[in-house]
């Protein structure tokens, strides 16, 4: 028997998560599934998750971190003061280089900081914990999960229809760096992966620090020692296709990971000493980041009928949002990055805004530009 749903969402990651939450805010009915036993086991289990400024001069994507940041610490409050860990966050420069450049960001500074040691302390800096601020935001979702989709399908309705299984009139995708799923040559995905431990110390720290890699303020404290945690993101595999993913014992091996761990540490160590140092438990993920490191949000563009309805596409000639074919009901988003807890809850918001009450989202986050770039190589691409 056929399942069928106002909306599913694919990914159960932090982006899914928020996402599924604004659907059921709006009384829609909405099925969360992942492929995993629970939420948040890919990267988002894997990051540090702390919310931070970006520094630097205004451009697109700073504007929209600075936007998601503001938006996204309120949002996270709204679950109990003890959800978010509002400790602020030491910037430190990591050499003398990036030391002038902080001094020639002072005056793009978005948020209220002061001057500490040899970095900025950010007051807004905070952390919060994947496993408890997913379990919120889905309490009142439906879930399924151990369900691996391998088939996605447009029936005539206009509905879609999942593993032959499941019905639904709105598909979002939010499944990080795998899109099989889409057969969208200019929807790619670059993984980059990342490390978090979480570290027994005798240390205390009473805020974040980031340099090369995160240190967070103490978490938890246990038989009278500290615990806290230290992430950053290190590999891309270049070599790597997507499909490998599943796969990951294969080319992310022990000694990798390992290796990894000591670097971690000696990294922390530049911050903060971190004193009889203990791991507990080490956690890798890749994140999803986009080809120009802007995050992907809204309708997929249909390129085989784009380039049919407007061959002239293909010799770069110019042709408006509104004139591009869209798959209907069919909604990313993805390539949040290493800022996921920052820009996934803003993000969500604007996609259900749209799908719901049919508001704007950001042009510099459409898919759109993805298409629009490699279209004008189409040409060269299939001599």
């Amino acid at each position: 028997m056929i399942k069928e749903f106002e909306n599913v969402v694919i990914g159960a990651g932090i982006a899914g998560c928020c996402v599924s939450y604004f659907l059921s805010k709006k009384n829609k009915s909405v099925l969360l599934i992942d492929k995993n036993s629970d939420l948040a086991m890919g990267a988002s289990g894997a990051a540090g998750a702390f919310l931070s400024p970006l520094l630097g001069k205004p451009n697109s994507f700073k504007n929209i971190v600075t936007n998601a940041l503001g938006f996204s610490i309120n949002f996270y409050k709204t679950f109990g003061d003890d959800v978010l860990n509002s400790c602020g966050v030491c910037r430190i420069p990591k050499d003398s280089e990036d030391r002038d450049k902080f001094q020639t960001y002072k005056t793009f500074m978005d948020f209220e900081y002061e001057k500490l040691e040899d970095g900025f302390f950010f007051k807004i800096g905070s952390v919060i914990n994947p496993k408890t601020i997913t379990s919120l935001l889905t309490k009142d979702v439906e879930k399924q999960f151990n369900y691996k989709v391998t088939n996605i399908e447009k029936l005539e309705d206009g509905y879609w229809l999942i593993n032959d299984e499941i019905k639904t009139k709105n598909l979002i995708l939010t499944t990080g760096i795998n899109t099989k799923l889409i057969d969208e040559k200019y929807f790619t995905i670059r993984p980059v992966w990342g490390q978090k431990m979480d570290v027994e110390t005798s240390t205390t720290t009473n805020m974040n620090y980031h340099k090369q890699c995160s240190v967070s303020t103490v978490l938890d404290n246990k038989n009278g020692k500290n615990i806290i945690s230290i992430g950053a993101t290190h590999h891309r595999f270049e070599n790597k296709k997507i499909e490998d993913i599943d796969n990951t014992e294969e080319f992310y091996t022990k000694d990798i990971i390992e290796e990894d761990a000591k670097h971690l540490l000696n990294l922390a160590n530049d911050i903060i000493k971190i004193e009889d140092a203990n791991i507990l438990d080490i956690k890798v993920g890749a994140r999803a980041c986009s080809t120009d490191y802007l995050p992907i949000v809204g309708k997929l563009v249909d390129s085989k009928k784009s380039i049919k309805e407007h061959p002239h596409l293909i010799n770069g000639s110019f042709v408006n949002d509104d004139k591009l074919s869209f798959y209907d009901n069919l909604y990313v988003l993805n390539g949040v990055g290493g800022r996921g807890f920052v820009l996934s809850s803003y993000l969500a918001n604007m996609l259900v805004d749209n799908i719901v009450d049919d508001e704007p989202i950001l042009n510099e986050v459409l898919p759109n530009r993805l298409f629009k770039r490699w279209v004008k190589k189409y040409k060269l691409n299939n001599c």
